[in-house]
């Protein structure tokens, strides 16, 4: 004889926030665990629940993973920033990455002045007396010159 109360999977995040029964062909269970109750919920309150089943089943079932995983970025994204969302976190990013670029630059551009100060100076000691190489200078010539102009790091911030 069965038991009428069968023992049945935990309900998805998605139906445990909404508070109803998850059937076997949820559409949300698959990419909500009962185990991330926060990523259905960022999702619910940016998109609601009914946008997102709509999306869900307008897609193809191999985009949906992809498709909720890019839901759930976004809606995390606007509630640390509800103005931009993730584009605020990309324009930081790419200030950030063009303020490295141009450190990057300044230092190459310091080492190829270093490394053609070394070389000028290779060949000088090459042509001179035995005495002149009691002088010692390691390595850096007597007019070498840095770059401590703080109007050049101006740019860099």
């Amino acid at each position: 004889m069965a038991s009428s109360s069968s023992y049945s999977n935990p309900p998805c995040a998605a139906c445990k926030f909404l508070r109803r029964k998850c059937l076997p062909g949820c559409i949300f269970a698959p990419y909500f665990p009962p185990e991330e109750p926060q990523k259905f919920a960022n999702v619910h309150k940016i998109f609601g629940a009914s946008n997102v089943s709509k999306l869900l089943n307008e897609i193809q079932p191999h985009q949906r993973e992809d498709a909720v995983n890019s839901l759930a970025y976004e809606a995390e994204a606007r509630m640390k920033d509800p103005v931009y969302g993730c584009v605020g976190a990309i324009s930081v990013l790419q200030r950030q990455v063009l303020r490295l670029q141009k450190e990057l630059d300044a230092t190459n551009a310091d080492l190829m002045r270093y490394a053609s100060n070394q070389q000028s100076n290779n060949n000088y000691n090459y042509g001179t007396s035995h005495d002149d190489h009691h002088q010692t200078n390691y390595g850096f010539s007597p007019n070498t010159t840095w770059n401590n102009n703080p109007e050049a790091d101006d740019d860099i911030q």
